[in-house]
């Protein structure tokens, strides 16, 4: 069983999706993460870029792709692959661009090794992902329901 402080419950419109935080290769990254999943930042944040065979990507308020919670992170780069189920965070040209947008891995995306913050994985509900309608932008976005830290949800 995954460290519940360590691990993310996305709930998307077709179900949950777990993911394993990875602290070890990213912690300011995680801890970024935890903090605005803990304020409720990504409930309700579409997909706004997702691509066939590559990625889905969201986390931006605005659903345009230009926005993020105002506050950029230094890149935390590993050799961690970006892989089927991969959770890594998006970024402009710069290396310490990244903000509150992320993507997750449809499938071998190996080329972003070592250029982007990979900061989790999917272990449970990738087939919740691979339902995210596809588009550039998406028409009729899927959402976020609630993103929150496992440790923070009570299951009862």
């Amino acid at each position: 069983m995954q460290d519940a402080e360590n691990t993310l419950y996305m709930d998307l419109e077709h179900g949950r999706v777990t993911i394993a935080l990875r602290p070890d290769v990213a912690p300011n990254h995680v801890a970024r993460i935890k903090e605005l999943s803990r304020e409720g930042f990504y409930d309700g944040i579409v997909f706004h870029r997702v691509i066939e065979g590559f990625m889905a990507q969201g986390g931006d308020p605005t659903g345009t792709g230009t926005g993020g919670s105002g506050q950029h992170l230094d890149a935390e780069f590993s050799d961690v692959p970006h892989e089927r189920g991969t959770a890594s965070m998006a970024r402009a040209a710069s290396p310490n661009s990244a903000d509150s947008q992320f993507f997750i891995c449809f499938g071998d995306a190996s080329f972003l090794d070592g250029q982007y913050t990979a900061w989790g994985n999917v272990v449970e509900g990738m087939e919740h992902v691979d339902k995210i309608k596809r588009g550039e932008p998406v028409s009729d976005p899927d959402k976020i329901v609630q993103m929150r830290v496992a440790a923070d949800v009570d299951e009862g």
